[in-house]
């Protein structure tokens, strides 16, 4: 057994026709403004135009950003060469930071220099720096899980290391010490173009 078929109600019908002579009545007021009756495509086409060629000109051929401030100022540099995607280190004269996340916080180092406690041994001559080799150690695992699917983003072993011109020499060789151990053995620095 089926149901009964039912059409529109005579009150749907007048709702629909309500409607339609609303928007026609609309319509007709627009018109007489004096709004667009058409769409304008030559102007929609300069506009657009206009939008890519200012994202273009926006657009940065590296995705790599180093936020300098009062404890970060890196040096400059005649070089020619652009910067690649790679695990980046980030020494301040106050913090150490991997891929931005803060592996040694403010406060805890002085003058860019790393204290005894983050060292191997809690000693004050050691290289090895834990807390950064826990960091580089979770992104190198991290690019190793991805590469092991994606082929186009093998693990290369570099890292890019940016530092505050105030950072004493030896603090440098201890980063570049842990790194080394986190499997980073290429590294490049990191400076600002002179234009």
């Amino acid at each position: 057994m089926t149901a009964p078929a039912h059409g529109p109600t005579p009150e749907d019908i007048q709702k629909e026709k309500d409607s339609r002579r609303f928007r026609k009545a609309r319509r007709k007021v627009r018109e007489e403004a004096g709004e667009i009756k058409e769409l304008n495509i030559t102007a929609m086409m300069d506009m657009m135009t206009i939008i890519l060629v200012f994202l273009l000109k926006s657009y940065s051929a590296s995705a790599i950003n180093v936020n300098m401030g009062a404890n970060l100022t890196i040096p400059t540099s005649s070089t020619q060469l652009n910067p690649q995607e790679n695990i980046t280190v980030t020494v301040a004269s106050d913090e150490v930071s991997v891929n931005d996340k803060v592996v040694i916080r403010k406060g805890e180092m002085r003058g860019g220099i790393i204290p005894a406690a983050f060292k191997e041994g809690g000693k004050a001559d050691a290289f090895y720096i834990g807390s950064v080799y826990d960091g580089l150690k979770r992104e190198v695992d991290k690019q190793k899980y991805i590469a092991q699917y994606n082929r186009n983003a093998p693990f290369t072993g570099r890292v890019n290391v940016v530092v505050d011109r105030s950072v004493p020499y030896r603090t440098l060789m201890e980063i570049l010490y842990t790194a080394g151990q986190a499997e980073l053995g290429e590294y490049k620095f990191m400076v600002l173009k002179k234009e």
